[in-house]
């Protein structure tokens, strides 16, 4: 997964923020986040949905039955950065509680609907996290 990050970044900064693949013509960002226990700096790229002024994403992780690693770093330091395009923002993470999750997941789920299959593979309800500018 590591080398698959790795180019992913190196496509997204090569290209503005673009990327083809498996992410072509999504809203990608990448996230910028200190890891929970290491405090080393960690970048993930990731799908998001533009919520006003702020960034959704979801730690679908895929459907896996657990949450991805930057899920536990953003509970653990809220402060972070995210990359979008060729601006970098500073942010604050929240995860989203029931009632303020639920429209924007599932507005995920029809503009894209392979986080419905993430989400039918898994019994854990899949976070989603605001990333609001600082």
């Amino acid at each position: 997964m590591t080398d698959w990050n790795a180019s992913v970044i190196e496509e997204f900064r090569a290209n503005d923020g673009q990327v083809g693949g498996a992410f072509e013509g999504a809203p990608l960002l990448l996230l910028h986040s200190t890891g929970a226990r290491s405090h080393e700096e960690r970048t993930n790229p990731m799908m998001y949905q533009a919520v006003g002024d702020s960034f959704a994403v979801f730690a679908s992780k895929a459907g896996a039955d657990t949450n991805p690693d930057w899920y536990y770093n953003l509970l653990a330091h809220p402060q972070a950065s995210v990359e979008v395009g060729t601006v970098t923002i500073d942010v604050t993470a929240r995860e989203l509680d029931a009632e303020e999750r639920e429209p924007i997941w599932q507005e995920q789920k029809v503009r894209y609907p392979g986080f419905a299959g993430y989400e039918e593979k898994t019994s854990r309800v899949i976070p989603v996290v605001m990333l609001d500018r600082r």
